[in-house]
């Protein structure tokens, strides 16, 4: 099975030695599952030739916001409406999870309430789960068809079904401690204090991204499954 990752950015400089970027960190999350992947770097303006290119489709996170002016979000979004109604498996995380709603007709904003960094709970599917996150942005308004299947307090729409062949989820399942360490070090300079202080804190304390790994993998193998039944 062939995953297209549509990479919407690139980790910092400082981590690529260490943690690889953004699209490498998704390949080792995904290890061991018969996937081949290929990456599209579409924030450098590369991108497939259409939806068939992949069997099934992941957008990466992104310090860009999907309602800023870059020439190559228009064209994102077209690709996402042509996977979407392919019905071919769409998983998107953090940006891509915002980017995929704002595409089929959901709307992102700023939250008022401010950043999660590092370390938190979601309830999904009824099991709390401790992932990582970074983000200041959230889906505020859902596209049609949507089911939220995963929140928390601070994040209400975090984890999203849309229809039947697309999952997002606003967390990262991509990011270990190094990653949360390296981004407080290198672009944690404008965070509240405290944020940071917490995430700094909880670096050490397991996370479940395991489980959240687990559900992409089911999505993405399920839904190709049925595609081709």
């Amino acid at each position: 099975m062939k995953i297209g990752i549509l990479q919407t950015g690139h980790a910092p400089d400082e981590l690529l030695a260490t943690e690889g970027d953004y699209d490498g960190m998704f390949r080792a999350l995904l290890a061991g599952e018969g996937f081949e992947f290929e990456t599209f770097a579409v924030v450098d303006g590369i991108f497939p030739e259409s939806a068939d290119s992949a069997d099934g489709w992941l957008i990466t996170g992104s310090k860009h916001g999907a309602y800023e002016d870059h020439p190559w979000i228009p064209p994102l979004e077209t690709l996402i409406r042509e996977i979407s109604a392919s019905g071919k498996p769409l998983v998107g995380v953090c940006f891509g999870h915002q980017i995929i709603a704002q595409a089929l007709g959901g709307k992102v904003e700023k939250f008022a309430g401010g950043w999660a960094v590092g370390r938190q709970t979601y309830d999904v599917e009824g099991k709390k789960l401790a992932v990582n996150a970074w983000h200041q942005d959230q889906v505020v308004k859902l596209p049609e068809n949507t089911r939220v299947i995963g929140t928390n307090p601070h994040c209400e729409n975090a984890v999203l079904m849309i229809g039947e062949n697309i999952l997002t989820l606003q967390p990262h399942p991509e990011f270990g401690a190094g990653v949360i360490r390296g981004l407080i070090e290198y672009r944690g300079g404008a965070l509240p204090a405290p944020l940071v202080t917490q995430a700094k804190d909880a670096l050490e304390n397991a996370t479940q991204r395991g489980a959240i790994r687990d559900m992409m993998v089911a999505h993405l193998k399920r839904q190709t499954t049925e595609a081709a039944s």
